[in-house]
């Protein structure tokens, strides 16, 4: 099998629009929940919280460029042009030549444009669909929408996967250029806020109501744990042959080096202790690497009870007394959905490669029912890890784990 290397990552998100500023949000180690007026207007919900990505359009996205585009199209575009021009290949000719590809993801396709087409039913007239209403609202309108802009011709993975989304794409492009289908991948995940998603985890009891302190939740892991935060944005990683880009001199910001997923095959909404940590194990496997070589792991940490004890067995049970540091991205961004897999991916590379991990916000008392864990508190901790794990678990079941090498 052939190498393949992290060229170039962008993202959107409530912690910055930028890997740069993404990065110092977190060192300053405080979330970014809101409680959010327009939620409470909505009856029946019982949270209000939200962590919103702050993402104004540029000026240079004008309408013929954002014609078939909804904002999880457009925040994705955003982050995928941050991540080929830090990788040296926006504009370059042989992303269109046929060995780049797309695998890009999210829960569901604009918001809006969903709503558009389905007063069809509703009114029983044709009033609100346009030509463009469908591309917007489809489940791989971002895939489609990057591929045409970009001009790409190689192949196109749309992952559709609830909160795997993103995780599955960087797998799927993993896997297409170490088998030697393709050279360059974008690879990613987005979400586009809407109060739909939080009243799916509010009929489930799965949200937080600390609705008077959004500072103090999400807490996974926390005894006190009261439930997810909905959060929105997009990341995109640029996934290369290692020496494809050692050849045009790219700069190798980490090394994909195993990638494991697999379903429960059990229950929707139930996760499976059992099958979640052996999509872990298979991870390990495809890496070649023991329990006990990897430096670091960035959980999935839903801040739900059956999610944040299902994780807490699965790894548990695969790591035991190697106990690597573990930490989460969601209590700070809360939960992005489809984006989230590619988000925690990029920031989870980023703190490798700066020798500093986040800690886990909010966690006081660790639930014992998660098992025994080497959490991260406090100010953050700064080490060396060569190899990070990050892993993910989905809506249907779906098990993604990714690991990285430190370039």
């Amino acid at each position: 099998m052939r190498r393949v290397v992290v060229t170039g990552y962008g993202i959107v998100s409530s912690l910055g629009n930028s890997i740069e500023a993404a990065f110092g949000r977190l060192k300053e180690l405080r979330n970014c929940v809101e409680a959010s007026e327009a939620l409470k207007g909505y009856k029946g919900l019982q949270t209000c919280l939200w962590a919103p990505a702050r993402f104004e359009r540029p000026p240079e996205y004008t309408r013929k460029v954002i014609r078939t585009m909804s904002p999880v199209s457009i925040m994705a575009l955003n982050a995928t042009e941050q991540a080929l021009s830090q990788a040296g290949l926006l504009g370059d000719p042989e992303v269109r030549g046929g060995r780049m590809g797309v695998a890009y993801g999210s829960c569901s396709g604009g918001v809006e444009a969903n709503a558009d087409f389905y007063t069809v039913l509703v009114n029983n007239e044709v009033k609100n669909v346009t030509s463009a209403t469908y591309i917007k609202m489809m489940a791989h309108t971002c895939a489609v929408n990057l591929s045409v802009h970009f001009g790409t011709t190689g192949r196109l993975l749309p992952t559709g996967t609830a909160c795997t989304s993103g995780s599955l794409a960087i797998g799927e492009s993993y896997e297409s250029i170490a088998w030697g289908r393709q050279d360059m991948m974008i690879a990613g995940g987005a979400e586009e806020f809407s109060p739909t998603q939080v009243a799916v985890f509010d009929t489930l009891f799965a949200t937080s109501r600390r609705n008077d302190s959004p500072e103090l939740t999400p807490r996974a892991f926390d005894s006190e744990r009261d439930g997810l935060v909905i959060g929105d944005g997009a990341a995109t990683l640029v996934l290369e042959e290692r020496e494809h880009a050692l050849a045009r001199g790219a700069e190798i910001l980490a090394e994909i080096v195993g990638f494991g997923t697999n379903t429960d095959g059990r229950h929707v909404t139930q996760p499976n202790p059992e099958t979640q940590a052996r999509a872990i194990r298979l991870a390990l496997d495809s890496a070649n690497l023991s329990p006990r070589d990897v430096g670091y792991v960035n959980a999935h940490g839903t801040a739900t009870e059956l999610g944040d004890i299902a994780e807490g067995t699965a790894l548990a049970s695969v790591f035991g007394e190697a106990r690597p540091p573990v930490s989460t991205i969601k209590n700070y961004t809360g939960h992005t959905l489809g984006a989230c897999g590619a988000i925690e991916a990029a920031m989870s590379i980023e703190m490798m490669r700066h020798n500093w991990f986040a800690p886990n916000l909010n966690l006081d008392n660790p639930d014992p029912r998660c098992g025994e864990h080497d959490f991260i508190v406090g100010g953050g901790r700064e080490m060396e890890a060569e190899h990070i794990m990050s892993n993910n678990f989905a809506f249907g079941g779906v098990n993604t784990s990714l690991i990285f090498r430190k370039a």
